[in-house]
């Protein structure tokens, strides 16, 4: 398999060097300080003791018996699972993907005690608006990397100079190189918060957010708050689904005779999710630390818990290589275990459940300007309905053809014109 292709404009790659030039290359991965709300350069620099490490733990793998059906059913199947770990033994080369992320102008600094780790990629035109974009869960930055040139230099990809965009990357806290919050008060509207300080901080008084998973929660979350400088937010994965919908989901009840046929496909999406692959998610919800003991001391247990979404969670019948390279999704797994934070990233889980809600129930923005995108793939498909009543402000809702959950890395050419076109009645 081949490595993600990821084309750096000079630009970037002369940002890039001066970051680097500002960090002394320590051995640590995380370079933090005490400097408060200081904004400071940041690179990755992985121990090479740390890689060794993995390589040994995925040799001494002992596996477990093959399922006893023949579809996944019961979960990752075993001849789906062993090639993508015998290539992480054996091929995998994760400093090319820190090269990437290095090649990204990338920073740390100081929110509410708590160290937030982004990239800020500014366009070359400057007229770009700014733009904030959250990943998910088991996402990161790398499933945005491929719409970073398209959305920035939107000239070189079929765009016009006018629907440029300046992008922050941040990564969400417990994940990645972010730092890991000590208690349970790091729920969606503190990050959410956290993200318009950023914001501020970078000094752009006016912006947009846009996100997807996690992303799409922190969204929309910022826009109930509503803060001053908030032109809008875009989802794609909307949260419009009535709390009476989901209680008659979960219950198990058949889908009400009045529900119109995209209501009635919604529903029986929300039923797969909700009753048969819900497990994860009750688990990060209630028992993120045991569950965290598993994704610590385990490389192969990780991979097998993050293929599952990979592979359910993709517009690719359940095959996720024909989406994504082993390299792609493994850049991904492999950014997790070295930072050790399935447990924290586990944890976000947590620390929403205590809210109360859940991740698709209504959330009621009545007048911050919403745009929506809907993907095939996605855990469920929004019908124009629910989401009108959710969002009093709907600039734009539109259902594509293609792409799943992990819209941005899945669909890359087709989100970025998504994007521009939600955002451009804002501009």
């Amino acid at each position: 398999m081949s490595t993600l292709s990821f084309s750096t404009s000079r630009r970037t790659l002369l940002a890039a060097a001066a970051v680097a030039g500002a960090v002394s290359l320590l051995p640590a991965a995380v370079r933090a300080s005490t400097a408060g709300d200081k904004i400071r350069p940041f690179r990755i620099d992985i121990p090479q003791a740390q890689l060794d490490d993995l390589r040994q733990r995925l040799a001494a793998t002992r596996w477990p018996d093959r399922e006893t059906v023949e579809d996944q059913s019961q979960g990752v199947q075993l001849a789906r699972l062993q090639p993508l770990v015998r290539y992480w033994a054996t091929d995998y080369d994760w400093r090319k993907a820190e090269a990437k992320l290095n090649a990204l102008p990338q920073f740390i600094t100081e929110i509410d005690g708590l160290d937030i780790q982004f990239a800020h990629i500014r366009s070359r035109h400057p007229d770009a608006m700014p733009l904030i974009m959250t990943h998910g869960w088991p996402g990161s930055i790398f499933e945005l990397l491929k719409v970073v040139e398209p959305l920035t230099d939107p000239t070189a990809h079929g765009g016009r100079a006018e629907d440029a965009f300046h992008l922050v990357l941040p990564t969400y806290p417990g994940y990645g190189f972010s730092g890991k919050p000590r208690n349970g008060d790091w729920t969606p509207p503190r990050v959410a918060q956290a993200w318009h300080q950023l914001m501020g901080r970078l000094g752009y008084a006016r912006y947009v957010a846009q996100g997807g998973d996690w992303g799409a929660i922190i969204s929309e979350v910022m826009a109930i708050q509503a803060p001053t400088g908030l032109l809008g937010v875009h989802t794609n994965m909307p949260g419009t689904v009535p709390p009476d919908v989901v209680q008659l989901v979960r219950t198990r009840q058949p889908v009400p005779a009045h529900f119109s046929d995209g209501e009635k496909a919604a529903y029986a999406s929300l039923d797969v999710f909700y009753n048969h692959g819900f497990g994860y998610a009750e688990m990060m919800n209630t028992r993120p630390q045991t569950l965290g003991y598993a994704l610590a001391d385990s490389p192969v247990g990780m991979a097998a818990f993050f293929y599952e979404k990979f592979a359910t969670w993709t517009y690719t019948g359940g095959q996720p290589e024909t989406a994504f390279t082993f390299d792609e999704m493994l850049d991904d797994i492999t950014l997790y275990w070295l930072t050790n934070t399935g447990t924290s990233s586990s944890r976000s889980y947590w620390d929403a459940a205590q809210l109360g809600g859940g991740p698709f129930t209504v959330r009621e923005i009545p007048k911050v300007p919403v745009a929506v995108t809907v993907f095939p793939g996605e855990i469920y498909q929004a019908p124009r309905s629910w989401t009108e009543k959710s969002y009093h402000n709907l600039i734009y809702f539109n259902e594509v053809d293609k792409g799943g959950h992990f819209a941005a890395w899945e669909e890359p050419q087709l989100f970025s014109a998504e994007l521009r076109a939600a955002f451009r009645p804002l501009r």
